[in-house]
């Protein structure tokens, strides 16, 4: 099957579902008393930090990698990754039996590293900072003819992840605000796809962090955007806007917040106080937006997408001292 370029469809989200489903359960939907009285809201919590990867980016692994040809399958297939990519890609791999290179950055979270290894694949560390290895990873793939998977402009990707949101607004079809962190965008470019095809009013407000906006400026400004990338949020680490996502982004996305270190530090401590959940920075970033615009979801049902707890221990202990 040839490699998709284009934009995916709603009805791509439907056929990722059928796939998905085979693989992964659905994640839950709770609301808690304590955020609902902090955020004077009806605060639901998407839990996607329950999937086996602790992460949401399984559901796009799985459905791409089920797309692919026998020829691309036994070539293998080669991408870069901070972490939670990676690990949906090594843990779907392993279910198709797809050979995968990893390149990540060489000062990667250890916990996610030991993750990625428990699963069998091979892991190359190359650059500072994430897109030094996206880079490298794509010059590998070149030399191996194998097929490379980009961390964002990929179809199949962003379809699979925003089977998400269709649980969201399955669970509760007035929901009024998603709030849902941006990185690559996969996950806020799929939040936007669904809330366009299932209730057109409903606002997707996208995070990222103040010392890594390039996704924010490139949304703002309308065009790509490279900047400083400079945050712990290792999710939303990229240093560069990504044209598919930033696409549908510009089409869709409601609002960007931008939070600071300190704010989303403060998300995970409430996380383990209020919802007894471990949130890593970029999971924990939708809560620190929603304390951050407070009085613009008063009284709003609003879901707060916990995209991933693969905070290793020495971060934690750092931020619970």
């Amino acid at each position: 099957m040839a490699i998709r370029v284009e934009r995916p469809t709603f009805n791509d989200v439907l056929k990722a579902r059928s796939i998905i489903g085979k693989y992964l359960p659905r994640t839950p939907l709770y609301s808690y008393p304590q955020l609902n009285q902090l955020l004077d809201a009806k605060v639901y919590v998407k839990h996607e930090n329950h999937l086996p990867t602790r992460a949401f980016k399984t559901r796009g692994g799985i459905n791409l990698i089920s797309y692919l040809n026998r020829e691309q399958k036994e070539r293998g297939i080669v991408t870069a990754s901070t972490g939670n990519h990676a690990l949906s890609i090594a843990y779907a791999s392993n279910l198709f039996g797809v050979p995968v290179t990893i390149v990540m950055p060489e000062k990667s979270n250890p916990t996610k590293v030991k993750a990625i290894k428990s699963l069998g694949v091979n892991i190359v560390f190359f650059g500072r900072i994430f897109d030094e290895s996206k880079d490298y990873a794509e010059k590998l793939a070149g030399e191996r003819r194998a097929r490379f998977i980009h961390p964002a402009n990929e179809p199949y990707l962003i379809a699979g992840v925003a089977t998400y949101a269709l649980e969201i607004l399955e669970d509760c079809p007035s929901m009024d605000v998603i709030i849902v962190p941006v990185g690559g965008g996969s996950g806020a470019s799929g939040c936007c796809l669904v809330k366009e095809a299932v209730n057109p009013e409903l606002q997707i407000i996208g995070v990222q962090a103040e010392k890594a906006p390039a996704a924010y400026l490139s949304w703002k400004n309308k065009r790509i955007v490279k900047d400083k990338m400079e945050t712990a949020a290792e999710g939303l680490a990229t240093e560069i806007g990504y044209e598919l996502t930033q696409e549908i982004l510009q089409d869709f996305l409601s609002d960007f917040i931008l939070v600071s270190e300190e704010e989303m530090v403060q998300a995970i401590l409430i996380y383990i106080e209020l919802v007894r959940n471990l949130a890593e920075e970029a999971g924990a970033s939708p809560l620190a937006a929603a304390l951050k615009i407070k009085e613009r979801i008063k009284g709003k049902k609003v879901a707060l997408v916990l995209t991933g707890s693969n905070i290793s221990m020495e971060r934690l202990k750092q931020i619970t001292k």
